[in-house]
């Protein structure tokens, strides 16, 4: 395979969603080794570099009881699915009872299989590492029940959300501090030195069968969450840091091995710090759906180094669908701004063809819904430009805007950038974050003859002199949401959605 990119771009895939689709077309049950050739190589013409396939280990009898019966969960449930029926509730991957390959997919040998032919089409395979907990019937609380956080029958009896009483005892249940503890789970105790190096022992693991992963919750085991989760100190215990010699485990099982952290609470250079390639850019995500173009902008000009290690996206299983949260005028400013910055560009499965329903991890199966071809239309654009050597590698430089005129406080709603290569400026990406009309002047140096500016998201084009732009800045006027990405000079040409497709169809 190829070196991957500076600013690479990964589809997300729910495995046993897909797993579903593929079994209904195939009218029988279908595994990895059913995932076509094709799906993958369809991936790949779009610009993908990285396939993340979420849920494939085992989980077991105990998770899924819970996702059955919990009356918390059902009204999601039919929400996403109101023809839902009993079959369609699969339980949460996230309550992992084995780090093996879910043996009705064909299990480990292929999974195995699935890696290869991913690789060989120019993909490299993403899967998931959930650290904070296991499920309730991992064998581990049986055998091991010391490597989880115990309690007792009057910590049940006080929080019965957060607590479980299994066979051997009293249990937590895995937790975010701000929310009640997630029913189908068990906690792992980071104050215990023998849980931390299982964790790493399973991660190194992993590690041998693909070439990345997404954990799970990763601030979780940050010493000082952990330890004011669980209040560890009153207990006269120490919380180690565990990423930093699990993720070196890991690498010196596979050097090449990368790890994306889901991270909030503005956590996310912390995990950087500790060893993560990338984090969750969560803030970005916030700001492009409710704040204001200058939260934007601060955020899209923070120093590139730190940048560089975000996971920028506006939907994904966890989040509702950006095609039912932005409307379509923001949505395409939206995904311009976080596309077409530093980072990892991380899309979801659906996403391209504007589908609405989120579905909930604890199904596999999702409504039909047609494609939206509007927004397929606008992704087949920004992805077939994104696909550009120079927004995959080039230099990134934010622009900040200035006021067109003297009192038109309009060019605070601008958010800018210019992208470069060796041969100097080559795209120019500007929007106007705003819901109102504004202008604004960008003080950029694109040469000092002619230069041309070519819209790749639409069908503008102007000719400008170099000098000019340099003397009075380069003078923009935008509808509100308004936006471009211009090619500059020799690079204004080019179809903008030429080879690009929808991965939909390739999938059975």
């Amino acid at each position: 395979m190829q070196d991957l990119p500076r600013n690479p771009l990964l589809y997300q895939i729910n495995t046993r969603v897909l797993m579903r689709g593929i079994t209904r077309a195939l009218g029988r049950p279908a595994g990895f080794d059913d995932v076509p050739d094709a799906a993958l190589a369809a991936l790949r013409a779009l610009g993908v570099d990285w396939v993340w396939f979420l849920g494939v280990w085992q989980t077991g009898a105990a998770g899924l009881a819970v996702s059955r019966t919990n009356p918390a969960w059902q009204a999601g449930f039919r929400e996403a699915l109101p023809d839902l029926a009993p079959d369609d509730i699969c339980g949460s991957p996230f309550a992992v009872a084995d780090y093996s390959a879910v043996a009705a997919f064909g299990g480990d040998v292929a999974l195995a299989r699935l890696r290869s032919r991913a690789n060989d089409a120019g993909l490299r395979l993403m899967l998931d590492f959930v650290p904070n907990h296991m499920a309730l019937d991992h064998p581990w609380v049986g055998e091991r029940p010391g490597l989880f956080v115990r309690g007792g029958e009057a910590a049940l009896a006080r929080q019965p959300e957060n607590w479980v009483r299994l066979d051997g005892g009293v249990f937590a249940h895995g937790r975010d501090p701000y929310f009640p503890g997630w029913p189908d789970t068990v906690q792992l105790d980071y104050a215990n030195p023998d849980t931390q190096a299982a964790m790493a022992d399973t991660l190194a693991a992993i590690a041998e069968r693909c070439d990345g992963v997404r954990c799970d919750m990763a601030m979780l085991l940050l010493p000082e969450v952990f330890a004011a989760t669980w209040a560890v100190p009153a207990e006269g215990r120490h919380v180690a840091a565990f990423w930093p010699g699990a993720i070196a485990s890991a690498r010196a099982r596979n050097p090449d091995f990368l790890l994306m952290a889901e991270v909030y609470w503005g956590l996310e250079q912390r995990l950087i710090a500790e060893g993560f390639d990338l984090s969750y850019d969560k803030a970005l995500y916030d700001a492009l759906r409710s704040g204001p173009a200058a939260e934007v902008r601060a955020l899209l000009s923070a120093p590139v180094a730190a940048q560089a290690h975000l996971a920028r996206f506006l939907e994904n299983h966890d989040e509702p669908r950006a095609a039912a949260t932005f409307d379509w005028p923001r949505h395409q400013a939206a995904a311009l701004l976080a596309f077409a910055s530093p980072g990892l560009r991380f899309l979801h499965q659906g996403q391209l063809e504007g589908l609405r329903a989120h579905i909930p991890i604890h199904l596999d199966r999702c409504p039909d819904e047609p494609v939206d071809e509007a927004v397929l239309a606008f992704y087949r654009r920004l992805l077939s430009v994104l696909d550009d050597p120079v927004l995959r590698d080039g230099r990134y430089d934010p622009v900040p805007p200035d006021p067109a005129w003297s009192g038109n406080p309009s060019h605070a709603g601008f958010v800018a950038a210019l992208w470069s290569d060796e041969a100097g400026p080559a795209f120019l990406l500007a929007a106007n974050f705003a819901p109102d009309r504004g202008q604004c002047r960008l003080w950029v140096q694109l040469g000092d003859g002619p230069v041309a500016l070519a819209d790749r998201l639409g069908d503008e084009r102007y000719d400008r002199d170099g000098r000019e732009i340099a003397a009075d800045g380069l003078f923009l006027d935008l509808p509100g949401w308004g936006h471009n990405l211009f090619a500059i000079g020799a690079r204004a040409g080019g179809s903008p959605d030429a080879g690009a497709v929808s991965p939909r169809a390739d999938w059975h």
